[in-house]
């Protein structure tokens, strides 16, 4: 086989030159792809982070709000509740101050009935039929507003409805029970206004 000559080695080497830096370009275009998708996919991977954190943060700040609103809401119906019961006890216990006054009337038209029916004069008759009225139509308006006589006389000692002002034997009353009335007691929608002023039994 006849050697190659100059011409044509110099051809093969600058063939083998041109593949050889066809290789390293193609390598560096590779190189340069490789680089691209690794900053690309870093890229991709720092925005879902990043929402991965807008996400979460989000989560949180809804978390919170609907906290909040139960609170809110929990206040409100307690306040709601609050306002229904403060209502209610002002029309029950409105007339309260008004209604003790009007016992103290109550109590002076009983003491004039009294001594008017002890009376024998005829005069005091007319006088007596006034009274008696006048005490029966006080008497119709505290039932219309829920004020109710305490006369507990025979009745066990209570003492949420009744005031001792003294103990006295008694033995044909029970122990510990009311054997005289002094002054009546008034209580207002079940709320005691005035307590009774009684005299009880010796145990």
């Amino acid at each position: 086989m006849s050697e190659p000559s100059g011409d044509e080695e110099e051809t093969l080497e600058s063939g083998n030159q041109s593949a050889s830096k066809l290789d390293q370009e193609d390598t560096y275009e590779n190189s340069d792809e490789s680089r691209e998708l690794e900053l690309e996919a870093a890229t991709v991977s720092s925005g879902q982070d990043q929402l991965a954190e807008k996400l979460a943060a989000a989560e949180l700040a809804a978390e919170k709000a609907r906290d909040d609103l139960l609170r809110v809401q929990a206040e409100m119906q307690n306040l709601r509740r609050r306002t229904e019961q403060d209502v209610e006890r002002a029309h029950k216990y409105g007339i309260e101050k008004f209604s003790i006054e009007l016992l103290v009337v109550a109590d002076n038209l009983e003491r004039a009935l009294n001594s008017a029916s002890e009376s024998k004069d005829e005069s005091a008759k007319a006088i007596l039929d006034g009274v008696s009225l006048t005490l029966k139509s006080l008497n119709d308006c505290f039932a219309k507003f829920s004020i109710e006589v305490v006369d507990p006389l025979g009745e066990p000692f209570d003492p949420q409805l009744h005031q001792a002002i003294a103990t006295q034997e008694s033995p044909d009353s029970e122990p510990n029970s009311v054997i005289e009335v002094i002054q009546k007691g008034y209580t207002l929608n079940g709320r005691v206004i005035r307590p009774a002023m009684v005299m009880v039994s010796k145990g």
